[in-house]
C-alpha cells in the first residue's frame, strides 16, 4: 500500500492497517461455519461450568444420580408425578426435559455432569500432549543435529529397562540394572577426556551413534504404529478405573501429531535470520527455544490442539461406553449412551440425546480448528 504525498513527489510507503490479530480475525469471521463452530464451543464451555454448579454439592439443583424407579422411562418434557415422589425427589424444574433412564434418573442432570467431564477430560489430555508435543518437538527441531553417544544409548536403555522391571515388580532384576546404568553413567562423565582416549572401551562409548532428531523422530513413528484407541483402551483396562487415569492415558498417546508440528516449525524457524542474531548476541538456547522459536511455531499447535480435543471428548466417550471409561456415579455421555443401548426401541431418546450432544460437540470443535486453520495461515493474511 502507498500513498501519494504531492503532485510528482515519490510515493511513499505507508504500513499496512490493522495487525496480524485484525487480519486473522477478518479471515475467520468470513467461515460461516467456524464462527458456528465457535459459537457452539462458547456455549457448551458455559453449559459444562454450569453443569459442575447445578449438578455437585450435598443438595445439587439437579441431582444426576437420584433413583426414582416409580418415574422411569419417561419420553423428554414428561412431567413429574409429584404425587409419587418424595419433596426431596422432584426435578428441579418439574419436567423432565430429557426424560428418564431405566432408573428413574433424571437425563438432563446426567447430561449436566457428563458436559463437564467431556470438557475437563478434553482440554487436560490435549494440555497434556501439546506439552509433551512440544517438548519433543522442540528438542527434535532445536537440538536435531546433536549426536548421541553410544554410551548414551545403552546407560538410557537401562535406566528405561530398570524402571519397565521395577513397575512389574521385578525388584531385584531391575535394581541391578539400574545399579549398572549408575555405574555405566559415571564412568562416562567421571572420566578425564584424557583417560578416554586411552581406553578403547571408552572411545568405544563416546562415538556418535545417532542424532537427537532421528531419535526423537524414531519414537514417533513407533508410537504411530500401534492403534490409538486400542492402545488406549488396553492401558486403561489395567489400570483402576479413574477420570484421572483416562486423561493421562489420552494425553500420554496423542502427543505425535503436535510434536512433528513443532519439529517442523523449529526446523525453518533455525535457519532465520533472527535466531542467528540472537546466537551471534551470546543469547542462550532455553531463551532462543522459548523467547523468539516458540511464539512463532505456536499457530499449528493451536489448530491440532483445537481438534485434538474433539478427539479427545470422543475418545473418552467411546471409552465409557464399552465400560471403561470414568466410573460411577459420575455420568459422562459414554455411559449415558451405553445405558440405553438396551432401550433403543423402547426409550430412544436415551441414545438420541447424548448422541447428537456428542456430534454437535465434536463438529463444532472440528469447524472451528478448521477455520482457526485458515485464519492462522500466512499466506491468506498476505492476500487480504
Amino acid at each position: 500500500m502507498s500513498a501519494r504525498v504531492g503532485k510528482g513527489e515519490r510515493d511513499i510507503p505507508v504500513a499496512p492497517k490493522g495487525g496480524n490479530f485484525e487480519k486473522s480475525w477478518e479471515i475467520f469471521r468470513e467461515n460461516s461455519l467456524a464462527l458456528a463452530g465457535l459459537a457452539i464451543f462458547v456455549a457448551f464451555f458455559f453449559v459444562a461450568v454450569m453443569g459442575l454448579a447445578l449438578t455437585s454439592g450435598n443438595n445439587p439443583v439437579f441431582d444426576p444420580a437420584l433413583v426414582r424407579l416409580q418415574e422411569k422411562l419417561h419420553p423428554p418434557l414428561a412431567s413429574a408425578r409429584l404425587d409419587l415422589l418424595a419433596p426431596d425427589q422432584a426435578p428441579g424444574l418439574g419436567v423432565y426435559l430429557f426424560g428418564t433412564d431405566n432408573l428413574g434418573r433424571d437425563v438432563f442432570a446426567r447430561m449436566l455432569q457428563g458436559a463437564w467431564v467431556s470438557l475437563t477430560v478434553g482440554f487436560v489430555a490435549v494440555g497434556i500432549s501439546v506439552i509433551i508435543g512440544i517438548f519433543m518437538g522442540g528438542i527434535a527441531g532445536y537440538f536435531g543435529r546433536v549426536a548421541v553417544r553410544l554410551g548414551d544409548i545403552l546407560t538410557g536403555g537401562a535406566f528405561l529397562f530398570a524402571i519397565l522391571l521395577l513397575s512389574i515388580k521385578m525388584v531385584i532384576a531391575g535394581a541391578v540394572l539400574f545399579v549398572m546404568g549408575v555405574a555405566l553413567l559415571g564412568l562416562l562423565k567421571g572420566r578425564k577426556r584424557a583417560r578416554r582416549r586411552s581406553s578403547p572401551f571408552l572411545r568405544l562409548m563416546n562415538r556418535e551413534a545417532i542424532s537427537v532428531d532421528t531419535v526423537v523422530m524414531r519414537m514417533v513413528d513407533i508410537m504411530l504404529c500401534f492403534p490409538s484407541f486400542f492402545l488406549i483402551l488396553t492401558v486403561v483396562a489395567l489400570l483402576p478405573a479413574s477420570i484421572y487415569n483416562i486423561m493421562i492415558v489420552i494425553g500420554l498417546t496423542s502427543w505425535m501429531g503436535t510434536a512433528r508440528f513443532v519439529r517442523a516449525e523449529f526446523l525453518s524457524l533455525r535457519e532465520q535470520d533472527f535466531v542467528t542474531a540472537a546466537r551471534a548476541l551470546g543469547v542462550g538456547n532455553l531463551r532462543i527455544i522459548f523467547r523468539h522459536m516458540l511464539p512463532n511455531a505456536l499457530a499449528p499447535v493451536m489448530v491440532s490442539a483445537t481438534i485434538g480435543i474433539a478427539t479427545a471428548i470422543l475418545t473418552e466417550a467411546g471409552l465409557s461406553f464399552l465400560g471403561f471409561g470414568v466410573p460411577p456415579p459420575h455420568a459422562t455421555w459414554g455411559n449415558i449412551l451405553s445405558d440405553g443401548k438396551n432401550f433403543i426401541f423402547d426409550a430412544p431418546w436415551l441414545t438420541f440425546v447424548p448422541g447428537i450432544a456428542i456430534l454437535i460437540v465434536v463438529l463444532s470443535f472440528n469447524l472451528f480448528g478448521e477455520g482457526l486453520r485458515d485464519a492462522l495461515n500466512p499466506r491468506l493474511k498476505e492476500r487480504t
